[in-house]
């Protein structure tokens, strides 16, 4: 980059539709292994949930909640409830009725779109009935009138039909024959770039979530720039993501395909040969598989084969060490990039570049994005850290969020007067500028005195050939205050006993880094938190399994 090749060509997220729509009607917008949607298909339908909309009385500004899995209803709401301005809030499908309670009354939802099928692993009618007990009983499911949700008006059904409270699509549909494109489009062009478009929960393990607000700058400008500078491949992205879209890192990503004029290819389920098959067939050139054990799946299906994602030319993922060179070593035609986001930032704010090296692609999260700005604070209060020191990230720029809806004591907690965004993750930044990423400030033990990033171990125990994936978190210790422990997932077929995994670390790592305990666990035991292992349930566990 020579400094005068970037340039921000940005607009409103339901633009990047409309852009789409003129310049390729007729290219695949969006592909799941038995539904796919053109970009003229996509903005017709996306037009026809906003008519419906602005039919059941929902104005510009307002919050609109969906519950969905992937699928075309779920693309079709976001860019419906964006073209008239309001603002989206994905809800995320593994939420409890609890969860959604509060969410629904914090973001204040007019409306929610949801879907219902006999087939769904998930039955979201049923639990939006748990969450708000009087919506089954609702008389006039246009016109909501619930205790639990007093602003709440709506809740409809893009998919399906006869549950009592909701709109059907059916009914949706008529009233939205009632409404012009012209109603929608009028709306559109008042859209500013700096309005909010999402507000995102956080999982709330601790507390309550909390309520990213997103605005069109944020949502938009960062994946568009990375899928035009980062993924391009000379002709149109074909890009591959194999996370859901109601979060960030799955969605960012699948914003970026559509501003420049891509095809997304996911599916309503992640299975390793459908996701693969899919790859295949329509010639996947980036893809994102969104965590490590989503790539390990690929690797390891027997139907995977290299020679047939030739036209794969770029891979984000984030994991440990040993993981990424396996990457490299099966798909040597295709660069590994690595990054760092989160849901304040709307995604990726860094990511590895073309000049870095296999080791660095391997170790390191790359160089903040362009316009972006990041400091590493001293943990001791020194100010900003020197290289090669372990600190809180801080991000700065227009990626970051404008704070929590309606928390404006985490919102100062989290943001300062400049803009400054305290992101509690850890950082240190090498020589050359490459941020590594340590782990989260709350997952930083104490031992003796001694800081110790709970990830640093779990790289390590990963270095053993018997061990797939490995999670550390404090052991209280009379002595030292806390010490490491360890849980751990072994490889198909392997078989390791405690005490030998860590012998594996004395020697080779300092000895208050060596976990004092070492529990197994199965594939399906690990208790998750959206997309994280749920470290509190982990310390929970961890005081269960001790002698009383």
């Amino acid at each position: 980059m020579n400094g005068w090749d970037h340039w921000c060509e940005i607009g409103p997220l339901g633009d990047m539709l409309v852009r789409g729509a003129q310049l390729a009607p007729e290219r695949n917008a969006i592909v799941f292994p038995t539904q796919k949607r053109t970009y003229s298909q996509l903005l017709a339908g996306a037009r026809k949930v906003a008519r419906g909309l602005i039919a059941l009385g929902v104005k510009p500004g307002e919050k609109v909640g969906m519950l969905m899995i992937n699928g075309p209803e779920f693309v079709e709401g976001l860019f419906g409830i964006t073209l008239m301005g309001c603002i989206a809030v994905p809800l995320n499908a593994r939420h409890k009725s609890k969860e959604l309670r509060f969410i629904i009354e914090n973001a204040e939802l007019v409306s929610i779109l949801t879907t219902y099928e006999e087939s769904e692993y998930q039955n979201f009618t049923q639990l939006l009935c748990d969450a708000l007990p009087s919506l089954a009983a609702s008389a006039n499911p246009v016109a909501l009138d619930l205790p639990e949700a007093p602003r709440l008006k709506s809740a409809v059904l893009l998919l399906g039909k006869n549950r009592p409270g909701f709109l059907d699509r059916a009914t949706l549909d008529a009233l939205a024959a009632t409404k012009s494109d012209d109603d929608v489009e009028a709306l559109r062009l008042r859209v500013r770039v700096r309005d909010t478009a999402l507000i995102i929960y956080t999982s709330g393990t601790t507390a309550n979530p909390k309520g990213c607000m997103l605005s069109h700058e944020a949502t938009v400008r960062g994946p568009t720039d990375r899928a035009r500078r980062r993924f391009a491949t000379g002709g149109a992205n074909v890009h591959w993501g194999g996370g859901p879209l109601f979060h960030i890192g799955s969605l960012a990503p699948f914003i970026g395909t559509i501003g420049v004029v891509g095809t997304h290819l996911t599916d309503t389920y992640f299975d390793a040969g459908r996701a693969l098959a899919l790859m295949y067939e329509h010639k996947a050139t980036t893809a994102w598989p969104w965590f490590a054990a989503i790539m390990q799946a690929l690797l390891d299906h027997p139907t995977f084969d290299a020679a047939k994602l030739g036209t794969l030319k770029t891979l984000l993922l984030i994991g440990p060490e040993a993981l990424m060179h396996r990457v490299l070593a099966a798909l040597p035609q295709t660069e590994l990039l690595q990054a760092c986001g989160m849901t304040e930032t709307a995604g990726i704010f860094a990511i590895t570049g073309p000049e870095e090296t296999i080791k660095q692609r391997a170790t390191t999260q790359g160089h903040p994005s362009p316009g972006i700005e990041v400091r590493i604070r001293d943990l001791e209060g020194n100010g900003e850290a020197p290289r090669g020191k372990v600190g809180e990230l801080m991000v700065r720029g227009y990626c970051v969020m404008d704070g929590y809806y309606h928390d404006p004591k985490k919102t100062a907690e989290a943001l300062d007067e400049d803009g400054w965004l305290y992101t509690g993750d850890l950082y240190s930044r090498e020589a050359d500028g490459c941020l590594i990423f340590n782990g989260r400030l709350k997952d930083m033990l104490k031992v003796g005195g001694e800081n110790v990033a709970a990830i640093e171990v779990e790289a390590f125990l990963c270095q053993h050939p018997a061990v797939k994936w490995a999670e550390v978190v404090g052991l209280p210790d009379p002595r030292l205050d806390e010490v490491p422990a360890a849980f751990v997932e072994l490889r198909a077929g392997e078989q390791l006993e405690a005490e030998a995994l860590i012998e594996f670390c004395k020697g080779k790592i300092a000895s208050y880094k060596v976990p004092r305990q070492v529990h197994f666990l199965k594939a399906e035991d690990w208790p998750m938190s959206a997309t994280k292992v749920d470290k509190r349930a982990l310390r929970t566990r961890l005081a269960e399994l001790q002698p009383r």
